[in-house]
């Protein structure tokens, strides 16, 4: 198949640019309301009259696409053949508010190594999905229940019974390293392992509290004050963006799937603040949200967060390591936890009680990078990620 946007929906959408009714926002220069209106007044004005979908949508059809349903839910994925003696099946699976083109940095280095300076035994045989709901073929209706662990089973699927594999590797990053992980605890026998960015318990979002980073704990008196800062610091990056997609997603879907400046502004907080410096261009920016917008999925793919909660994750065995599948793991620096250094990360870890959950081979930390790491430093996640599976092969 080839991704094509009618040009009606592109027609829509330039009407509605044109009558965008921005707010007041006076006393926000400094962003401390959100995203400033000027940021917000710029991207819409380079939308209109400055940037191609049609040119984004010709390097995504470089690749080559499929449509395909599995247990009834239909799959849109990208596919990248391995280029090697052996490639490995790898599937890569994205975040909120990620876009399977977040991958596209790696795509090519992960498949044909060779041509990028790397070893042809590194190949990999690439599949990159959209999260169902997240962008095409466009929002979930048959499955409005769908969270990270019943993916998780699709994704099985779609690897060993529509693609024929009888063993795959994963990889993913937010969400998708939930995914990932979740495979490498119920599919561990089918999969070479998994590397993901970040390693967080599948148990992230169960409990009455699953929109509240702290869990409710108050911050003790005595921390120190640079301890204190770096907690509230994260927790002031994370807590609107989880306590509304957990509690009000539906709510806030209504405003964002009716103004495509909306949409921008909303995405754009999360791309400008969990990133570490200046990872996206405006068309980089435009081209993410041009896959939420003219899929109208920003609903269904908010809707992930609140059925975490709503449907808690349980384990298929009662096995330590939870995970079982071998494991590398990428950590930045931009989300290093409250008095932990770049340097002392991967101890830290694997000292905590989440290193306890993974059968972890390659745990690497870098300075640079923030939450999209293979947009972010895509040379780094691509060679943890094959050294990951050397030491798996070996």
């Amino acid at each position: 198949m080839k991704i094509h946007v009618p040009d009606e929906v592109l027609d829509d959408l330039r009407r509605r640019l044109e009558l965008t009714r921005l707010p007041a926002d006076e006393g926000n220069d400094d962003g401390f309301y959100g995203v400033p209106v000027a940021r917000v007044r710029e991207l819409v004005g380079y939308w209109l009259d400055g940037y191609d979908w049609r040119a984004a949508e010709a390097a995504i059809n470089a690749y080559d696409h499929e449509l395909v349903e599995v247990d009834g839910v239909p799959v849109h994925y990208l596919r990248r053949p391995g280029v090697g003696p052996d490639p490995t099946p790898l599937i890569l699976t994205h975040g909120w508010p990620w876009t399977f083109w977040h991958w596209s940095k790696v795509i090519d280095a992960l498949a044909d190594p060779a041509a990028h300076g790397g070893d042809p035994a590194d190949a990999f045989d690439v599949v990159v999905p959209s999260l169902p709901g997240f962008g095409f073929p466009g929002p979930l209706h048959d499955r409005p229940d769908l969270n990270f662990w019943m993916v998780a089973d699709l994704w099985h699927t779609l690897m060993t019974d529509v693609l024929g594999h009888e063993r795959y590797a994963a990889a993913g990053c937010d969400i998708g390293a939930l995914i990932s992980g979740q495979l490498g605890h119920k599919y561990a026998g089918s999969l070479h392992g998994i590397h993901i960015g970040s390693g967080q318990k599948l148990t992230l979002f169960n409990g009455d509290r699953g929109w509240d980073l702290a869990q409710g704990q108050v911050l003790p008196d005595d921390l120190p004050p640079e301890i204190r800062d770096r907690i509230v610091a994260l927790d002031r990056r994370f807590a609107s963006h989880l306590a509304v997609h957990v509690l009000d997603s539906s709510t806030l879907a209504h405003a964002l799937s009716d103004s495509p400046a909306g949409l921008l502004a909303w995405l754009l907080k999360r791309w400008d603040g969990w990133s570490d410096g200046a990872a996206f261009t405006p068309d980089d920016l435009l081209t993410h949200t041009m896959i939420y917008w003219v899929n109208n999925s920003i609903g269904t793919s908010m809707r992930y967060y609140a059925n975490a909660n709503r449907h808690p994750w349980t384990p298929s065995h009662d096995r330590v390591p939870q995970i079982e599948a071998p494991t590398g793991i990428t950590f930045v620096g931009y989300e290093n936890p409250p008095g932990v250094t770049t340097d002392q990360r991967v101890a830290a870890f694997a000292a905590s009680d989440r290193g306890g959950w993974y059968h972890h081979v390659n745990l690497t930390a870098h300075d640079r990078g923030g939450h999209f790491i293979p947009w972010e430093i895509p040379e780094e996640w691509v060679d943890d990620l094959r050294r990951t599976f050397r030491k798996i092969r070996g």
